[in-house]
């Protein structure tokens, strides 16, 4: 054959004809000297064909290659046309031409295939194979015919149409299980079974749409199916692989929201996201969607640029999920699904991608995705993250509450402050402006550290200002003139930094010289008032751990230890700052920090507001209530409602927090129980969540100490996510009670102008979920569900249920309110929210007890049909709840207000009468201190605590059955016992002491009473 012409403009290869028994030979062309003759010689090499003799042709650009003869017979026309077309394809950048190729040759197989099993090979080392990609592709050449196996095997469970999938599938997973089975040493038998494992993970790809053709792969994995990983285990994974970028985005649910970033670690970007996708699982607690995570890389040697890498990446992403066409999920054409549906992904911007959710949306767009501009958050016309200041915001909020705890108003008195970051950052920039009584001595980020030791608060902050405005700028652009003496700003460059008199003292050492990497440990353990975290990477770690717990290599240099950290407060604005164990311990010392999953929960919360939001709005004009044209200016006019939406939500969640630590005390025990049900449930890793053992709480019950607030920051996350699983696989979330936990999570203007689009919202039932089991956690500490079913055998749905029977009869809220505004310190503050908490548990095991036993219809028979559904027990309730509590009752008002109701109901009385009735007896008895403080004043193991509370419950009902007694006047006269009771509940007062012998004894008194 002759050599192609010149006017192809194409590469070739063709090999020679060699029947004859003459060596081989083949014409290779490369117009417009596209590549070297080196180059050539070398891509020969990876098939494993190694040239002897070399002579250029006539026609320009192509020449006659002589292959030497190897030890194993001449490979056959049907693999050397694979070599041609494999060599046609890394000309043509569709393949990368590398040692993987050598497969071609060995195992007859094409250049696509050898992709497939490069892109697994490359999975297994980012999943923790512990093994080499090139240590891997050695053990695939000395076990020939299993890389031809597993694509075979991946051939029949994905391509489109295949007749017999079953019988073609089971041929071919026999063939890869007899290779496996045949490995002789442990390390052969571990990359065969990983591999096998990735194909048996694999749910969906995108390898046969259009035709194959596509430049990128991509494959949605089951992460559990994976024989190799950490502790850290997705519900789902996709994985992206191309020659130019290569990712994974990971979920911990199906809904599930985070942001994808572009990652500095290419060797480990899986394990950098994976500890991401867990910080963001906590985080996205209150929120409807769980935790995801993305990051991808730029491939060594890859020229694309940072766009065109994104935008392959959200393609992969897209590819292997269900669109949503005509209201049904609708799986990609040619792809072969093994899960259920799965439309719903969403992304958001993250390190390196802060500009490109329009990029995202543009991609999303073009596929048609049911989400339009609501799949990647933030965009042109979405919600401002920077220009919000909402994530900031956030984190400021607790800031707050953590200096009001120790009698300090951030608003009107100085405080020092060291910083992580720099102001063109976001959370840096916007937090360090929050307040301008700021006095920030010191501060470092990537570039450059800042030292201004005696800051003037107003001149610094009007200093930081121009900062945040002025782009791209960085500590190297802050004014000498606005730096106090000794101060200043020098790069990490730097062979050493000298240090002023007034620099040492702000900083609180001795040395006059510091190199950059100890200037930067030394602003970490600066004693100052707040330690802000905005910026990127993990700087402090616990005492007991190495720098490789803290998984962040590049800040291994400068990272100090919690012990050391002197700063009274943390404010946690950048993810990962602390590992887990370093918050306990740096609370252990005295510290005030939650846990940034608890600071900065802010941002993601705004972007899940924004995805429903625009999902409702979008509706409302596809059914013509919403004027298109009106779509971006009702978006924009809500903006400040969704933020003082989500800033009510952060500051919930960290009163929740208080209460919780006003109370560990006392509920150290039932603390533990929770732990251990999340332990066992896999809810929480104990060591690595950071939670005490079992020993260590032994002690602190000694002590008379509860759990930590970072201990308590996880309890509170992760009771959120159990109670919401349970919730959403119940049907309350569908009663028309839970109405206003849907319609309050939109803005006023959002229900009065897409009204249509909210009632039919496709989550509506998933943010009922998660705005309830918010609420109820927040409003009644971790643990208390848990309480219920433990002490009467409620599940989830049942006492949820209770609580919204019991918020919405008593208006809660609205006492909630009252106590907020009342202007009280922190610490008053939260003794109301718990005492209102206490009142509230109480009124739920009420309902529950009676409930449970049938009892309340028995005595309220032919009151309501169904009594036991939550609307019809608030439309029985309201009204003599009501009537007894008049319009702005306290929470102690509120003690006893359904067993009052009920007693009204039954004896057909006023309200009002039977709750002057059940006051005169408390007090009369003197008992009513009891009731106030028995959660907070029955200590002990698990069975004290639990008897202690069934005597409350008895305790209780004895209480009521006096009351009735004393409306229907058949009580008696028993002027000496109840004399005797008085003596005794005045004698435990002075005590100050109450377990089960005790309350067993006035239990027995008031059943003597009750004769």
């Amino acid at each position: 054959m002759s050599a192609p012409s010149l006017s192809q403009h194409t590469t070739t290869l063709r090999f020679l004809d060699s029947a004859d028994g003459s060596p081989l030979g083949c014409l290779a062309s490369w117009p417009n000297h596209r590549f070297t003759l080196t180059d050539v010689v070398d891509v020969l090499r990876r098939f494993g064909l190694h040239v002897s003799d070399h002579r250029p042709l006539d026609e320009p650009g192509t020449h006659h290659f002589m292959i030497a003869p190897s030890g194993t017979a001449a490979p056959d026309a049907g693999v050397l046309d694979l070599i041609a077309e494999a060599f046609v394809a890394g000309a043509e950048g569709r393949t990368d031409i590398d040692d993987f190729s050598i497969l071609v040759l060995q195992e007859g197989i094409s250049w696509r295939w050898v992709d497939l099993i490069r892109a697994a090979v490359r999975f297994l080392a980012q999943a923790g194979i512990g093994l080499s990609p090139t240590y891997m592709l050695g053990c695939l050449t000395a076990t020939s015919g299993y890389a031809a196996a597993l694509a075979a095997l991946f051939d029949a469970r994905f391509r489109p149409g295949l007749p017999d999938r079953e019988a073609a599938v089971a041929a071919a997973a026999s063939a890869v299980a007899g290779h496996i089975d045949r490995a002789a040493t442990f390390d052969l038998d571990r990359t065969l079974r990983g591999l096998r494992s990735f194909v048996d993970a694999t749910l969906r790809t995108n390898w046969f749409q259009s035709g194959g053709t596509k430049p990128y792969a991509s494959f949605k994995l089951d992460p559990s199916a994976l024989t190799v990983g950490g502790a850290i285990v997705p519900l789902r994974e996709i994985y992206v692989h191309s020659r130019d970028v290569e990712g994974v985005h990971v979920r911990a649910e199906l809904v599930a929201r985070g942001g994808l970033r572009f990652s500095e670690r290419p060797e480990d970007y899986r394990t950098e996201v994976l500890g991401l996708m867990a910080t963001q699982a906590v985080k996205n607690a209150p929120i409807v969607p769980g935790g995801a995570k993305g990051a991808f890389v730029i491939r060594p040697g890859s020229t694309a640029d940072l766009t065109t890498a994104y935008t392959t990446f959200i393609r992969g992403l897209l590819d292997v999920v269900d669109n949503v066409v005509d209201g049904a999920p609708t799986t990609p054409t040619d792809t072969v699904a093994y899960d259920g549906a799965d439309a719903y992904l969403v992304v958001a911007a993250d390190k390196g991608t802060a500009r490109m959710s329009d990029t995202a949306n543009a991609v999303a767009a073009e596929y048609g995705y049911w989400l339009g501009d609501a799949f990647a958050s933030g965009g042109s016309a979405g919600y401002d993250h920077k220009a919000m200041g909402i994530t900031a915001r956030g984190a400021w909020v607790a800031v707050r509450h953590r200096f009001a705890e120790l009698g300090h108003d951030v608003d009107t008195q100085t405080f020092t402050v060291a910083g992580i970051g720099d102001m063109s950052g976001d959370v840096f920039g916007n937090g360090m402006l929050l307040s301008d009584r700021i006095r920030l001595v010191a501060a470092f980020d990537h570039r450059h550290i800042f030292l201004d030791p005696d800051p003037d608060p107003d001149a610094s902050h009007r200093e930081r200002a121009r900062l945040f405005a002025l782009p791209r700028s960085s500590w190297a652009d802050y004014d000498p003139a606005a730096i106090s003496a000794g101060g200043g700003v020098w790069p990490r460059t730097a062979k050493a930094v000298p240090l002023s008199a007034a620099a040492r003292a702000a900083l609180g050492i001795d040395a006059e010289t510091l190199t950059p990497d100890e200037l930067i440990k030394a602003v970490l353990r600066a004693p100052v008032d707040l330690l802000w975290n905005g910026g990127v990477g993990t700087y402090v770690k616990a005492s007991d751990e190495t720098h490789g717990d803290a998984a962040d290599p590049a800040n291994d240099r400068v990272r100090v230890d919690a012990c050391e950290v002197r700063a009274r407060i943390v404010g946690e604005g950048g993810n990962l700052g602390f590992t887990r164990a370093a918050r306990v311990e740096y609370a252990r010392h005295g510290g005030r920090c939650d846990g940034d999953f608890i600071d900065n929960a802010a941002g993601v919360a705004t972007s899940d507001r924004e995805v429903n939001i625009k999902i409702a709005v979008d509706r409302a004009v596809a059914a013509g209530t919403l004027a298109p044209g009106q779509r971006e200016t009702l978006l924009a006019a809500v903006t400040d409602d969704v933020a003082e939406a989500v800033l009510t939500a952060s500051r919930d969640q960290v009163l929740a927090l208080g209460c919780s630590e006003h109370d560990a005390p006392a509920l150290l025990t039932q603390h533990e129980r929770l732990i251990e049900d999340l332990a066992r449930a896999g809810r929480i890793a104990r060591d690595g969540d950071g939670l005490p053992p079992t020993a260590e709480i032994r002690e602190r019950s000694r002590a008379g100490t509860g759990l930590l607030r970072p201990e308590l920051a996880v309890l509170l996350a992760q009771s959120k996510n159990v109670v919401a699983s349970e919730l959403a696989a119940s049907s309350l979330p569908d009663s028309p009670a839970c109405t206003p936990w849907a319609e309050n999570y939109f803005p006023a203007e959002i229900l009065a102008r897409a009204g249509s689009g909210v009632a039919e919202h496709p989550l509506r039932r998933e943010i009922v979920v998660a705005s309830l089991a918010d609420e109820l956690v927040n409003r009644l500490g971790p643990g208390a569900l848990y309480r219920f079913e433990e002490r009467f055998g409620a599940a989830t749905a049942d006492s949820a249920r209770a609580y919204v029977v019991v918020s919405r009869v008593l208006h809660t809220e609205d006492i909630r309110t009252r106590i907020l505004a009342a202007g009280s310190d922190a610490r008053s503050t939260l003794a109301e929210l718990s005492a209102l908490a206490r009142v509230v548990e109480a009124e739920m095991a009420w309902l529950l007890r009676h409930t449970a036993r049938r009892t309340l219809r028995d005595v309220l028979a032919g009151a309501c049909d169904d009594a036991d559904t939550p609307e019809a027990l608030v439309a029985l309730f309201a009204a003599p709840v009501a009537a007894a509590l008049g319009d702005r009752p306290s929470a102690e008002d509120c003690r006893g207000a359904f067993a009052n109701a009920a007693v009204a109901l039954c004896l057909g009385t006023d309200p009002a009468r039977v709750a002057a009735a059940r006051d005169a007896l408390i007090d009369s008895l003197h008992i009513r201190w009891l009731l106030e403080g028995f959660a907070t004043r029955v200590r002990g193991s698990y069975w004290e605590a639990m008897g202690a509370a069934a005597l409350r419950d008895e305790i209780s009902d004895r209480l009521d059955a006096l009351v009735v007694t004393a409306l229907d006047g058949s009580a008696a006269d028993p002027t000496g016992r109840t004399h005797r009771l008085v003596r005794l509940l005045d004698r435990l007062r002075g005590e100050d002491a109450v377990d089960t012998a005790r309350l067993a004894v006035i239990a027995g008194e008031l059943r003597l009473l009750d004769r």
